[in-house]
C-alpha cells in the first residue's frame, strides 16, 4: 500500500505561522514531484506549491513571498512552511504525490487525506 500522510495543520492567529509535512511510504519508488493543495469552504481545490526531484518550485500568486516548500533528501517528505498566515488561507491542505509503483511499476498519482489550517483571532 502506499500513504501520504500530512501533519502539523491546526488554529493560528492572523500573521502567525505553520509548518505542514507530507509524508510518502509503502508500494512507491521514484517520486518525481511533490505538491500541496488547499480547498477552503464553497471554493474549488486550488494549487498552492509544487516542487520537483529537481528542486523546481511553483506557488499560487496568492501564496508567493509568504509560503515556501521543500523536500528531505530523500525526497520522500514534503515540507510547506506557511508565513503571515491570513483569514484567506484558512481550507484544508492536501498533499499530492507522482511516483512508481513496487508492484507494479506504474506511475500514478496519490494523495493524503488532508489536514485542516484555520487562521482567525
Amino acid at each position: 500500500q502506499v500513504q501520504l500522510v500530512e501533519s502539523g495543520g491546526g488554529l493560528v492567529q492572523p500573521g502567525g505561522s505553520l509548518r505542514l509535512s507530507c509524508a510518502a511510504s509503502g508500494s512507491i519508488s521514484s517520486i518525481s514531484v511533490m505538491g500541496w493543495y488547499r480547498q477552503a469552504p464553497g471554493k474549488q481545490r486550488e494549487l498552492v506549491a509544487v516542487i520537483t526531484t529537481g528542486g523546481n518550485t511553483t506557488y499560487a500568486d496568492s501564496v508567493k513571498g509568504r509560503f515556501t516548500i521543500s523536500r528531505d533528501n530523500a525526497k520522500t517528505t514534503a515540507y510547506l512552511q506557511m508565513n503571515s498566515l491570513q483569514p484567506e488561507d484558512t481550507a484544508v491542505y492536501s498533499c499530492n504525490a507522482y511516483g512508481r509503483s513496487r508492484l507494479t511499476g506504474h506511475v500514478n498519482s496519490y494523495w493524503g487525506q488532508g489536514t485542516q489550517v484555520t487562521v482567525s483571532s
